[in-house]
C-alpha cells in the first residue's frame, strides 16, 4: 500500500484525464497488463492455425512444355534463400507433371530433388537416423522416388549423389534408392519381348507389335499388313494387321464345312501404357480328336510318377510310341485360326479380314460359316461394332452379340 501510495503522489503532476488513465493501469495488483500479442480475435481461437497461402504456378500455366516446367523450378529456387514451402511445391509439381508431358523424365526429378536445401536434414546422431529425422521432407522425396517408380523411371549415380548430400548415408530416401537401384534393373530387362523406348505413338506400329508378341507361340507365324482398299466392296478405308502361321492354315483346311467359325473380340493387350484391341477367329474344340488322343502320352512337366530303375532294370520308354499330337493352336476351349488388330475394329474391317484370308492362301473359308461373337465389357460396345461404330475405350460388364456374317458369295 505505501509503495502504491508513493506512485500515486509522482502521478499528481499529470492531467486528470492522463491519471484517471494510469488509476486503471495500478487498480490490481498484477502491476502493468500484459500486452495481446495477436489483436485478431479470430486467431486466439483454440485449434485454429496460420497456413501460409502457397500458390500454385502449374496450375495456371499457359505454356505446358519442358522448358517451361523447369524454368518455374528455377524461379522458386532463386526466389528465396531459405526456400521456403519447399515440400508444398514439390507435391504440386509432382501432382502437375502430366499435364507437362514430363512425368517419364528423370532430368525433372533430380530439379525438383536439388530444390531441397543441403545439409541441414542429415543426421547426426543414431536416434535421428532411425527415429526418420525431419520427417516430412524426408516422405516427400519418397513420394517423389515412388511416382518414379510407378512410371517407370530408373534413377542413376547423380541422383544418389544427390540424395547423400540433402539426407545423408542413413536418410531413409537413400534407402528407398539402394531398393529400386537393385531389383528396377532385374525387371527392366526381364521381358522376352522388348519394346523400344519410348514406344511409337503410330497405331499400326503398335499393332505389328502386339501380334508379334502374341504369335511367338508359334515360331513360324506369319505377320501381314493388309489394306482394305485391295477390296472393292469394303466400305471402311483402314489397316488390317492380320497373324497366321502354316500350322493354322492346315487347320483351316481340315476344318468341317459344316461346322461354324466365329469371329470374338475385342480382347485387349497392353504394351506400356498403350492399349490395343484384336480379334480372334476362332472354332469349337474338336471333341472327337480330344478324345483319340493318347492318354499313355508321356507329360515332361510330370514329376508325380517318377518311375526309378531298380536292379538294373530300366522304365519303360513311352514317350517312343505313336499317336495323335494336338497342336499348340488347339485348346481344350477352342482352336486358335488367327488372329488380328484393325484400324477401326468395326465389322465391315472384320468382314474385309476375312475376304482377305481367303484371297491369300485360304480358300476354304468361303465355304464355312462365319459367325460375329462380339464379347465386351460393357453391352453397349458390342452394340456399337455391331452397328458400325469404333471401339470406345474401358468397361464394366459383358455382353456377347452374334450375328451370321453376310459375305458376298
Amino acid at each position: 500500500m505505501i509503495r502504491r501510495a508513493q506512485c500515486l503522489l509522482r502521478l499528481h503532476g499529470y492531467g486528470g484525464h492522463s491519471l484517471v488513465n494510469r488509476l486503471r493501469c495500478y487498480s490490481t495488483d498484477e502491476g502493468y497488463p500484459k500486452q495481446n500479442p495477436n489483436p485478431n480475435p479470430r486467431a486466439q481461437k483454440p485449434g485454429t492455425k496460420n497456413l501460409p497461402a502457397v500458390r500454385n504456378p502449374f496450375a495456371a500455366a499457359q505454356d505446358r512444355t519442358k522448358n517451361s516446367y523447369l524454368t518455374m523450378v528455377e524461379i522458386f529456387q532463386e526466389r528465396d534463400v531459405h526456400r521456403r514451402n519447399h515440400v508444398e511445391f514439390i507435391y504440386a509439381a509432382l501432382k502437375n507433371m502430366a499435364d507437362f508431358g514430363v512425368e517419364r523424365d528423370l532430368e525433372v526429378y533430380k530439379a525438383l530433388i536439388n530444390v531441397m536445401p543441403k545439409g541441414k536434414f542429415i543426421p547426426t546422431n543414431l536416434f535421428q537416423a532411425e527415429f526418420m529425422h525431419y520427417p516430412k521432407q524426408q516422405q516427400c522425396i519418397i513420394d517423389l522416388l515412388e511416382q518414379m517408380e510407378d512410371c517407370g523411371v530408373m534413377p542413376d549415380h547423380e541422383m544418389e549423389a544427390m540424395l547423400l548430400n540433402v539426407f545423408g548415408r542413413q536418410g531413409h530416401p537413400l534407402r528407398k534408392y539402394w531398393r529400386m537401384m537393385y531389383w528396377m534393373p532385374k525387371f527392366k530387362n526381364l521381358s522376352p519381348w522388348p519394346l523400344p523406348d519410348p514406344v511409337p505413338d503410330d497405331t499400326l506400329e503398335m499393332a505389328k507389335l502386339a501380334l508379334e508378341r502374341m504369335c511367338t507361340v508359334d515360331l513360324r507365324s506369319k505377320i501381314t499388313v493388309f489394306e482394305t482398299s485391295e477390296l472393292k466392296d469394303a466400305i471402311d478405308d483402314t489397316w488390317i494387321v492380320s497373324g497366321i502361321s502354316p500350322e493354322q492354315e492346315k487347320l483351316l483346311r481340315e476344318h468341317s464345312r459344316q461346322k461354324a467359325l466365329y469371329i470374338e473380340g475385342p480382347f485387349h493387350i497392353w504394351l506400356r501404357n498403350r492399349r490395343i484391341n484384336y480379334f480372334t477367329l476362332r472354332a469349337d474344340a474338336d471333341s472327337e480328336f480330344l478324345s483319340q488322343l493318347d492318354e499313355r502320352q508321356l507329360d515332361e512337366d510330370d514329376v508325380s510318377h517318377i518311375e526309378v530303375p531298380f536292379f538294373g532294370r530300366a522304365p519303360p520308354r513311352r514317350h517312343n510310341q505313336l499317336g495323335k499330337l494336338r497342336s499348340v493352336h488347339q485348346q481344350d476351349d477352342g482352336t486358335i485360326m488367327a488372329i488380328c488388330a484393325t484400324g477401326t475394329s468395326t465389322k465391315d474391317s472384320l468382314l474385309s479380314w476375312i475376304r482377305l484370308l481367303e484371297a491369300n492362301g485360304n480358300p476354304s473359308i468361303g465355304e464355312v460359316p462365319v459367325l460375329f461373337r462380339f464379347t465386351s465389357e460393357v453391352p453397349a460396345k458390342a452394340q456399337e461394332i455391331d452397328s458400325g461404330a469404333s471401339v470406345p475405350a474401358t468397361s464394366d460388364s459383358s455382353s456377347q452379340v452374334e450375328q451370321k456374317s453376310s459375305r458376298p458369295k
